[in-house]
């Protein structure tokens, strides 16, 4: 008899995570929906091979060794802030093209920035971000930010392997610029 084969649970309706949000956010990094590894550890960025959090690690001077909670201070010590564009949505898998846009429910923005008015730079991990947003964020909302500055970044996701990892730092340093 052959052993059983066990996969990961693919879960079809996603819930977003709350956003990691200190009181002085000033760059807000905005990816599109937790990916299965996230939520299995409950944590942003949680597929092991995801740059995210390398990356952040060397912009911040952070030892790769730290745990998620710290992670999670040294970024709003730092006045960054993370959430997703959706607040839920069905997927199934990871991929951010399976999202279904009929599905799709975008987060508060409203709420958001009108009680962190100081946000000053959004960040899109990667262009589905940013498609997701223009998309589904109604345009009197998107039109509050009218002072912010948005940008699209290359996604930290393992599937974006078009880019090494030295030039995503690159790019991504502007998070750290004051």
């Amino acid at each position: 008899m052959s052993p059983a084969v066990f996969s990961d649970p693919v879960v079809d309706s996603t819930k977003g995570f709350p956003p990691i949000l200190g009181e002085q956010a000033n760059t807000l990094i905005l990816g599109t929906l937790p990916s299965q590894q996230s939520l299995m550890k409950q944590q942003y960025y949680g597929h092991p091979r995801n740059a995210f959090w390398p990356i952040m690690d060397r912009l911040l001077g952070a030892d790769p060794e730290i745990d998620y909670g710290e992670r999670m201070r040294l970024l709003t010590s730092r006045g960054i802030a993370v959430w997703d564009v959706l607040k839920s949505g069905s997927r199934p898998g990871s991929m951010d093209a399976a999202i279904d846009k009929n599905s799709a429910v975008p987060n508060d923005f409203a709420t958001l920035y009108s009680n962190h008015p100081e946000i000053k730079l959004v960040c899109f991990n990667g262009q589905a971000a940013e498609q997701l947003f223009r998309k589904l964020v109604p345009m009197d909302i998107q039109e509050s930010f009218a002072a912010v500055r948005f940008v699209t970044m290359p996604s930290t996701s393992p599937a974006y392997a078009a880019m090494k990892f030295e030039e995503k730092l690159q790019h991504w340093s502007i998070v750290c610029v004051d």
